[in-house]
């Protein structure tokens, strides 16, 4: 089946722009983005010249999110970068292939696959080959316990020797010095380890030795393992015990360990050593404490291969980080401290630099890093220190002489939750206002009077910034009227936007000021390996307070406008809650907890549910819970249950907004009548699959009685591809994966991704109110209660569409009316936007082989085209790169037209959209200029006019005849 090329002009024709950040002047004025990496992991970030005749270094890094990228160290802006996986977690997961990029301009080179997943992988410094000039990969995998190494072409990725061993050891890493090379794996069982280091001939990778280092069980699992060296002269295995004791170190190559004894109170321990052949083999041991860090260094002697202490650094307070650099044979080392940057030779303790550390407010403390030490020409003791390192607020700050020259926010990528936020007003003006409510008209009216004569003391301030509001306003540039404070607009573009990241950190973006980041704060010190897990968050208007639910019986209540955290609860071991809902209580919407299997126990009458909770139960099935009011508290009780056919097992739900206007309770058609919309805010869909038959079966249900209102099947469908679904009004969508055999030809399958819109209607004749007609009242319990009543189904109406991309993250716009025609948001993981799809695209009553009669083209249905292909001006991202959207969340403004958009994943992206173009507010577009100047020059022209004609007026009088 072809694609048409008549939809883009269609849609052309009947909307003259699904998004409003189209034009160029308008990039970074109505839209943000952040351009996001990731935290760099310490032993994925270095500093290197992507050319030999380059004078000057990039800083690359793989980060924690699966991004890897190069940045120019002297801005701090992204040259290029590449995500790894749309899971984006590469400190949670290994790669199942090899990939490599130009250093220059990130272009792909090859892409290699193998059936393993590999472990470890390391450029070979010197080969063979070419003179010397060709740097072989080496990647270790391991294939069904089997331990296989292969030495790959740098060119094209192809396999130039590969060593396999049949065992069960866990292959760990791969080192290399000029002769040999050396695989480092874990022998024996989890928690009773040995090291065992099999050598490698570089030339053909067949086994040389092979020897098992240390007593059983001095490892217990790969996290004891501090370093394996590579690509150094005498690379080392070093390794501690579990009570961060003792540190063993041997040399590879050799049979022989040594041991040392690490600083009392070591909790941490890390090794940094150089990378280059022709560099001294000597390496710096960075311990740890609940207090402090102290360095000591180590010589190795190439001749006897003994391991010896050179010198120590002393224990300073507080958190440090060292890193290593290189230029021949030096190697330097850099300390990074709360107060200064300290540069030391490894040949001896002496200081060669020292600089004040310079970060201006920011007072964060450096985890990790990497440096690059530069000698100046013409000085034997004067060098230049630049150090990238990761701060303990998640930033990526690079040090230049101690002094900061840029800060990247890192931590935002990995968000899990986030929401908008009204920009709170004044304490004192709320205080004023909930008094003068509940006084009589007349005190109301004398304090609201005498209110006002107080505010007339900012009357100067405002008559001196007129003329520039003035000016701003007809010259269309913003007003910076709140002199940089947080203030509310009469368009409500301005609100706050609260983002929760994995890592345990909260910032604040206002959105209405192009995405800065107002604040940013730790909730929690996340342990490595393991992720915030945010279930639920609510923002109080009135108060300007933000709440925050975690899975493991945390929270956090803290300011929206300052990020000043209230009251928090660390999180417990254990996790204890499912989900979190926002409800309707006697108080007040609250947020509560679902615990494990549904549970929610028992509540406060006043903080009690008044609307069913759906929750999932213990046994996968969906339940409706209501509470029962019992003396000052309630109990929950189980009203309704549902349990997907055998076979079949829940993959997505999607509910209405909670803000969800609707403008109009029916749809009028060409010819005058109306089809009434089903609107029943207790309605939800829910997605099942069944992986046998490869079915998905989507399910609307009522929330109050738990019955089934609609379900469809659709075959073919991949159950290892990701379904999602998205609610709004009286419609729904869904997006699926799948196989789809075309109903006038069996013959012809039809695979690919596809979207299915169904709109519910009180009945499918118009003019008709359908059963309940027009009755003002209305249970989802009677028909159960009256048996002969039966059940008060919607009319669905479906339709079908193949997509010309993946999408995901699916969202509705929102407006404050509802009046604003909707557009369905999703993330397009492959091209790495965000596509507005309108809703008159995915309309399910277009006429389909035919073209629409004039009553249907005045409705604004156009022909159906089963396949829709996403126009580049719907995508409200242009020419922006956003990567790994996880979630996409909208809000409305105060004007009807608009509606904001947030997205969040590993990049933040904000704008603003106009689904039916801006009606109610002047574009950048409208020449105020020119109706200012006509408007001046008509009152000008008045006042010169007004004398001539007064007095040929006066004339005229006196010379007409008596």
């Amino acid at each position: 089946m072809r694609t048409s090329h008549v939809l883009p002009a269609l849609l052309t024709a009947i909307l003259p722009s699904t998004v409003h950040a189209v034009f160029r002047d308008e990039v970074n004025h109505l839209d943000y983005h952040h351009l996001l990496l990731g935290l760099p992991q310490p032993e994925t970030t270095f500093f290197h010249r992507p050319r030999r005749d380059d004078r000057a270094s990039l800083l690359y890094t793989l980060s924690d999110v699966g991004v890897v990228g190069a940045v120019n160290p002297s801005s701090g802006e992204v040259l290029w970068r590449q995500s790894l996986n749309s899971a984006s977690n590469a400190s949670e997961h290994d790669g199942v292939g090899v990939q490599a990029w130009d250093a220059v301009s990130g272009r792909n080179k090859f892409w290699v696959g193998f059936g393993g997943i590999v472990r470890d992988l390391e450029v070979m410094e010197m080969t063979e080959a070419e003179g010397g000039s060709r740097k072989d990969v080496l990647v270790l995998f391991e294939e069904g316990g089997d331990t296989v190494l292969r030495r790959l072409n740098p060119e094209d990725g192809s396999v130039v020797w590969e060593f396999r061993e049949v065992s069960k050891d866990l292959p760990l890493q791969v080192s290399t010095n000029v002769e040999k090379v050396f695989v480092v794996s874990l022998k024996g069982v989890p928690g009773a380890y040995n090291l065992k280091v099999t050598v490698l001939d570089t030339l053909t990778g067949t086994r040389l030795d092979e020897m098992v280092l240390g007593a059983k069980a001095d490892v217990h699992g790969k996290e004891d393992v501090m370093f394996v060296g590579a690509n150094s002269a005498a690379p080392i295995v070093a390794w501690t015990d579990d009570a961060r004791k003792t540190l063993w170190v041997n040399v590879l190559g050799t049979k022989t360990r040594q041991e040392f004894t690490l600083p009392d109170g070591t909790v941490a321990v890390e090794i940094h050593a150089p990378h280059l052949v022709q560099s001294d083999p000597h390496f710096l041991v960075h311990s740890k404490t609940p207090t402090g860090h102290r360095g000591e260094v180590f010589h190795i002697d190439l001749k006897t291969n003994a391991v010896s202490k050179a010198y120590s650094l002393p224990l300073l307070s507080g958190p440090g980080s060292f890193s290593t650099s290189s230029n021949g044979a030096n190697v330097y080392f850099t300390r990074v401290t709360q107060d200064e940057v300290v540069l030391f030779s490894s040949q001896s303790h002496g200081v060669l630099g020292r600089w004040p550390l310079k970060t201006g407010d920011s007072r964060a403390a450096a985890v990790h890093g990497v440096s690059e030490v530069i000698k100046k020409a013409g000085s034997e003791d004067s060098y230049a220190v630049r150090a990238a390192v990761v701060t303990d607020s998640d930033n990526w700050v690079l040090i230049r002489n101690g002094e900061m020259a840029w800060s990247r926010l890192e931590g935002m990528t990995g968000g899990v939750a986030a929401t908008f936020a009204e920009i709170p007003e004044g304490e004192d003006l709320a205080r004023t206002l909930e008094h003068e409510a509940h006084s009589n008209p007349l005190e109301a009216y004398i304090h609201r009077l005498k209110r006002h004569i107080h505010d007339l003391k900012y009357l100067p301030d405002w008559i001196d910034r007129l003329p520039i509001r003035f000016m701003s306003s007809v010259l269309g540039k913003d007003v910076p009227s709140t002199a940089g404070k947080l203030a509310r607009d009469s368009f409500g573009f301005h609100k706050l936007v609260i983002l929760a990241t994995k890592r345990g950190m909260l910032y604040g973006l206002d959105v209405g000021n192009n995405g800065k980041i107002v604040w940013n704060r730790r909730a929690f010190k996340i342990q490595k390996g393991t992720k915030w897990d945010v279930k639920g968050i609510q923002v109080h208007d009135t108060t300007g307070q933000v709440k925050i639910l975690g899975a493991h019986n945390d929270f956090v209540v803290l300011k929206g406008d300052t990020g000043e955290i209230i009251d928090a609860k660390k999180p417990s071991p254990e996790a204890t809650t499912q989900a979190a809902a926002l409800v309707d209580t006697y108080s007040g919407q609250q947020l509560i907890r679902i615990g494990r299997g549904g549970k929610i126990g028992e509540l406060p009458v006043y903080q009690a549910p008044r609307q069913t909770v759906v929750t999932h139960g213990a046994d996968g099935e969906l339940k409706g819970v209501v509470f029962v009011p019992n003396g000052t508290s309630s109990y929950e009780s189980t009203a309704w249950s549902f349990t997907p056919p055998q076979g079949q097992r829940i993959i997505n739900i999607a509910s209405r907004p909670s803000h969800d206007s609707v403008a109009s309770i029916g749809r009028v058609l060409g010819d005058r009548r109306v089809k009434y919309k089903y609107l029943n805010p207790n309605t939800l869909i829910l997605a099942a699959i069944e992986d046998s038959t490869r079915t998905l079966t989507v399910y609307l249900l009522d929330t109050i009685s738990g019955q089934i209102l609609s379900a469809s099947k659709y075959d073919g469908v991949d159950p290892t591809k990701p379904v999602e679904c998205a609610m709004a009004e009286n419609w729904f969508v869904c997006t699926f994966f799948g196989q789809y055999t075309l109903r006038d030809n069996t013959a012809q399958t039809l695979k690919g991704y596809q979207i299915v819109v169904s709109d519910l209607y009180e009945s499918d004749e118009p003019n008709d109110r359908g059963p309940l007609g027009d009755a003002e009242t209305y249970s989802s319990v009677d028909p159960i209660d009256v048996p002969t009543g039966g059940v008060i189904r919607p009319a669905v109406v479906s339709q079908a569409y193949v997509l010309g991309a993946p999408i995901s993250a699916l969202a509705v716009t929102q407006t404050r009316q509802g009046i604003t025609s909707r557009q369905v948001l999703a993330y397009m993981p492959e091209s790495h936007g965000i596509v507005g799809i309108p809703r008159v695209v995915l309309e399910p009553r277009r006429p389909v082989g035919r073209d629409p009669t004039p009553a249907e083209a005045e409705e604004g249905l156009i022909k159906y085209l089963p396949a829709i292909e996403m126009d580049p001006k719907s995508v409200i991202t242009h020419e922006r790169e956003v990567l790994g959207v996880q979630k996409i969340i909208a809000t409305p403004a105060v004007v009807e037209s608009t509606s904001l958009v947030f997205a969040y994943g590993i990049d933040v992206f904000g704008t603003r959209v106009a689904p039916s173009w801006l009606f109610d507010i002047l574009g950048k577009g409208f020449n105020k200029v020119a109706l200012v100047g006509t408007v001046v020059a008509l009152a000008l022209g008045v006042l010169l006019l007004a004398p001539m004609v007064r007095r040929k007026q006066i004339n005229m009088r006196w010379s007409a005849p008596m």
